[in-house]
């Protein structure tokens, strides 16, 4: 039986994550491997599209169209427990 780690990456934002709050080091723990912690969040290909889209119109048009809002869905990998949303 695999993990659904086994074979994948860590997240690049949850070893970001792991490093601010080590005071700028990668933590030893965190190595080529995902592990439960840095594995990535499933989060639905629309949402994440819906979130990147809008950014993008606001950069482009500097109109808000709702970006705070689509982003605040989107699951936050820098809290400190890790896999909570905002």
């Amino acid at each position: 039986m695999t993990s659904k780690t086994d074979g994948q990456q860590p997240e690049a934002l949850a070893t970001f994550a792991a490093a601010a709050r080590a005071d700028g080091e990668k933590p030893k723990n965190v190595g080529l491997t995902a592990t439960a912690e840095t594995s990535p969040i499933p989060t639905s290909s629309e949402a994440k599209d819906e979130a990147a889209t809008k950014v993008l119109q606001r950069g482009a048009t500097g109109e808000d169209r709702g970006v705070d809002a689509a982003v605040d869905r989107l699951p936050d990998r820098t809290t400190e427990a890790g896999k909570t949303t905002r």
